[in-house]
């Protein structure tokens, strides 16, 4: 067990991530449960889901898993993404998140969510707004502990600040991405998080399929969902390079690439969790049998020497990119006032 940051609650190395249960993964509910059963019987007492995920049906798998299990487990579960035709069903704004908090109550079949973070960063509405809500509905009970993800090193020092000026309870954790491909938090957001207390739960530490070695430089492409998800992701000619070096070090080293992939990710001090996201019992199988794997000094130096700390190789398809990066518009000025100029 280690600390979520500084909230006192205590949470197990690996997080279970639910985003393959329901309709884009696994849509066997059964399945889902028994592999959720399984997890928890493992040790695993952190579970972590999303409104979003599986069109809303992915919580209403979880609250069946949870059934009478629902005491020994941290559930955490986001709010954010669309939910439907509107123009208000998705977002920060306190409307929704007072709203969105009700139906997630209702899918998960619990009166209480341990942690409710915001999916994504909102740069339509003011960070006091969606603070206030987050803290009207901590005052109430019907949520523990506020944390975000995907957020800039900026935006989480801004809402601390916030927070602070305000007197609104603060984001105590953060979900972003990290894994041997996809370093880059380790230059600000994870320093941040650390001078702020924050618990640090990743997403992708497989890197979205490409550090399972299923996935090799000049092998036939898959026909599956996850390539259509995350297409340049899989086929970045600079990831798969160094996909081979780093199944080379595995094999050296006597474990699996998936397993030398997890530890790294759960050996950070700053990384409270990883979460693994399994489709199938035997995907869960075979994280579980690693979780007990460490890294020596000497990996984790080669490791440095293959993807240099600090790096991404290549972004992620499904990682958050700010609206000046997606939007040309907000790079440039207007025609006329170029010419005038």
């Amino acid at each position: 067990m280690r600390e979520l940051g500084r909230t006192g609650i205590e949470v197990s190395a690996y997080c279970l991530g639910t985003m393959m249960f329901g309709p884009v993964g696994n849509p066997d509910h059964d399945d889902c449960v028994r592999m959720t059963h399984r997890a928890l019987d493992a040790g695993i007492n952190f579970v972590d889901t999303a409104d979003v995920y599986g069109y809303s049906e992915t919580e209403v798998i979880v609250g069946k898993a949870l059934k009478g299990r629902r005491d020994d487990v941290v559930l955490a579960t986001k709010f954010n993404g669309r939910m439907g035709e509107g123009p208000n069903r998705h977002g920060s704004s306190r409307r929704w998140i007072i709203a969105e908090v009700e139906h997630s109550l209702r899918r998960l079949q619990t009166d209480y969510i341990d942690l409710y973070q915001i999916h994504h960063p909102d740069p339509r509405t003011d960070i006091e707004e969606t603070l206030s809500a987050l803290t009207d509905l901590v005052r109430s009970g019907k949520v523990r502990v506020i944390g975000s993800s995907n957020l800039p090193p900026s935006e989480i020092v801004e809402a601390q600040w916030v927070s602070e000026r305000r007197a609104l309870h603060r984001l105590r954790t953060e979900q972003p991405t990290y894994s041997i491909l996809n370093r880059g938090i380790e230059r600000e957001v994870l320093p941040v998080c650390r001078r702020y207390g924050l618990g640090v739960l990743v997403w992708g530490p497989l890197s979205s399929g490409l550090l399972s070695g299923r996935y090799r430089k000049g092998a036939p492409r898959e026909d599956n969902a996850r390539m259509h998800w995350v297409p340049k992701h899989l086929t970045d000619e600079r990831k798969l390079d160094a996909v081979e070096q780093l199944i080379t070090l595995a094999e050296e080293a006597g474990m699996s690439l998936a397993h030398m992939a997890m530890a790294f990710a759960t050996t950070h001090p700053d990384v409270s969790a990883a979460i693994i996201g399994p489709r199938t019992m035997e995907q869960l199988e075979d994280l579980l049998a690693g979780a007990a794997v460490t890294l020596g000094d000497d990996i984790l130096d080669k490791i440095d020497e293959i993807v240099p700390p600090g790096t991404d190789v290549g972004p992620l398809d499904i990682s958050y990119d700010p609206p000046p990066v997606t939007h040309p518009a907000l790079r440039r000025r207007p025609a006329g006032d170029r010419a005038a100029a």
